[in-house]
């Protein structure tokens, strides 16, 4: 039976371009993954690693306006938006470049032998080495950014593993460029071929997470298919780590002070963010607690002016321009669910932008019937959930699934750390009624579990890759974990959530103080005042969050997502003679490590 064609199409028409490849078998994709496994040693070398990133940069940028226009082809996201995502791609090469040889990331720690301790402390150096042959699965919305030489491929690269990287197929032309420019950049820094590997078909997607000698994965996609990647890597004889990104609601709450200051700025830079790059960031705002009142009224207004003047766009491909279409559909026939501006098709190959508004009490309601609006729909759509109280939008925020991000839009006082009295709406006294309720009664408002089951079956641009992490199920991983995360935000099982005194008194005061307690088990990245579109890569960085945002707790954005594709090894009482150079006492390679506890170089 011949290889099924893998072909470039044209999401402004739906039209087939060109065949590009043809989908890879389980024989090639063995072939792919053992060509990585032998080219590990090749990579051992920190200065070869550093010289291939900066290399693959060089390349990249000296072809941008062949890749620029392959990628614009095939996705319809237009030359300014691509030329920009080609720059942050390099320069996430090289930050990585930088990384590889300052060093730090290998964690070199060692404690000298104290038989004076109780119990004797052996000779321990500890420091990290690659896992080795790196899975990744590109992402359909960034055929740069999040795909073949994406964050995670240059991350695992740094870290020391060869990557066999299984191709979106909303983007195959750009993969085989870039993929040919990697493999250059690797043959002219003296490394095989097979660092690099690059497979396309569903079916070779499944024989990659399940082989045997691929001992890693990353994933930036769907919920639905993310996680049965994740089951197949757990469910390995040998399980592997799954680093996932699957779906994101990127909630907002706008408090009244903000909307009575600023409504209309609010309402306008909503719009630009809910319909950045026709709604297909996976840190689009999907939903938007905003108050009742004539503030709040004044955000809407801004809303739909704004909405209404944008545009319509082609998404990635028409699956996900149908799936976009259903979506809406169905959420706009819920009760009580209204359109100001209808979200749908736009034209034959098109979309338009639209939002809708609902009141905050149907979101906080145990039933279920609108558990829909809690979930992504990928596309250019936002729901303006209306509240009365903190209490509604305590047990708003007490219902949803993990988060990449969560956005508060605070007035002046709120953001001074002024406590403006609107906590006490929800009824009772103190900080923990600000959010409604108090203790157990104000985290629940909703089960956070009952919540997610619903969140897991995927946001509507579920099977297109819209975004990126994993590691666990159940309601602690759903809700970001209990433990820590609870003892510091509140009591009780699901205090995590909202009940927020004790955070509030320690990290801050006033109602600003208490909002952003409620946010932070909710999301891996807080923004106050800001927009959540746009994810810059700075060491400091965090691009990740509860499940389902991620299945890990890592990042896949900045510097420290090289730790993903990383092990400890100890080294106990090693002769001197047999020790790695990185453990070494004289410190050959120059890194920085703490010795008996103490920073040294």
């Amino acid at each position: 039976m011949a290889a099924a064609p893998v072909w470039s199409v044209d999401p402004r028409t739906g039209k087939r371009r060109e065949q590009v490849a043809v989908e890879a078998t389980a024989a090639e994709v063995d072939a792919a993954v053992r060509a990585a496994h032998d080219a590990r040693d090749a990579l051992a070398d920190r200065r070869v690693r550093a010289a291939l990133l900066r290399r693959a940069a060089d390349l990249l940028d000296g072809a941008g306006e062949r890749i620029v226009e392959a990628a614009d082809a095939e996705t319809a996201l237009g030359p300014g938006r691509l030329t920009g995502e080609l720059g942050r791609t390099t320069y996430q090469l090289r930050a990585f470049a930088d990384v590889v040889e300052e060093g730090a990331f290998l964690d070199v720690r060692i404690d000298h032998a104290d038989p004076a301790l109780t119990p004797p402390r052996p000779d321990l150096r500890r420091y990290k080495i690659p896992l080795g042959v790196v899975a990744v699965y590109a992402a359909s919305n960034f055929p740069l950014a999040f795909s073949v030489p994406g964050g995670d491929t240059a991350s695992a690269l740094a870290a020391g593993c060869p990557v066999v990287v299984k191709a979106h197929p909303d983007h195959p032309a750009t993969s085989e460029l870039s993929a040919a420019l990697l493999r250059r950049a690797a043959a002219e820094t003296g490394l095989p071929a097979g660092v690099i590997g690059l497979v396309h078909g569903f079916e070779a997607g499944i024989e990659l997470v399940r082989h045997p000698l691929v001992a890693a994965a990353g994933f930036t996609g769907s919920v639905r298919g993310g996680r049965a990647l994740y089951d197949a890597a757990a469910a390995r004889p040998h399980p592997i780590p799954f680093h996932g990104e699957l779906g994101s609601l990127n909630p907002v709450v706008v408090t009244e002070a903000a909307a009575d200051e600023r409504a209309e700025e609010i309402g306008r830079g909503l719009a630009g963010s809910m319909t950045l790059g026709t709604g297909q960031f996976c840190v689009k705002p999907g939903l938007v607690l905003a108050p009742q009142g004539p503030a709040g009224d004044r955000l809407e207004r801004s809303l739909t002016e704004a909405v209404s003047d944008t545009e319509a766009g082609v998404l990635l491909d028409h699956r996900m321009r149908d799936a976009f279409l259903d979506g809406v559909r169905e959420r706009a026939a819920l009760p009580d669910v209204q359109a100001p501006v209808t979200p749908g098709a736009g034209g034959e190959h098109t979309v338009s932008a639209g939002f809708l508004t609902v009141p905050a009490a149907r979101l906080a309601e145990d039933g279920g019937t609108h558990d829909l609006l809690l979930e992504e729909c990928f596309g250019p759509v936002t729901v303006l959930a209306r509240y009365t109280d903190d209490a509604e939008v305590g047990a708003v925020l007490a219902r949803l699934p993990g988060n990449l991000t969560a956005t508060l839009q605070l007035g002046a006082a709120e953001c001074a750390g002024e406590d403006t009295g609107a906590g006490a709406s929800g009824g009772g006294t103190g900080t923990e009624t600000a959010l409604g309720g108090t203790g157990t009664e104000a985290a629940t408002g909703g089960t956070r579990a009952d919540a997610r089951s619903g969140a897991s079956g995927g946001g509507t641009g579920a099977d297109a890759g819209t975004g990126v992490s994993g590691g666990g199920t159940g309601t602690g991983a759903s809700g970001g974990g209990t433990g820590a995360a609870a003892s510091a935000n509140g009591t009780g099982t699901d205090g995590a959530v909202a009940g927020t005194a004790t955070a509030a008194s320690a990290n801050g005061t006033g109602r600003g103080a208490r909002l952003l307690a409620a946010l932070t088990p909710l999301a891996g990245r807080l923004l106050v005042n800001g927009w959540p579109t746009g994810v810059a890569v700075a060491p400091a960085q965090h691009h990740g969050g509860p499940y389902p945002a991620t299945t890990s707790t890592s990042t896949s954005v900045g510097g420290t997502a090289v730790e993903r594709w990383l092990r400890p090894v100890v080294h106990q009482d090693t002769p001197p003679a047999l020790l790695p150079p990185e453990l070494r006492e004289d410190n050959p390679l120059n890194l920085p490590r703490r010795v008996d506890g103490r920073p040294e170089r």
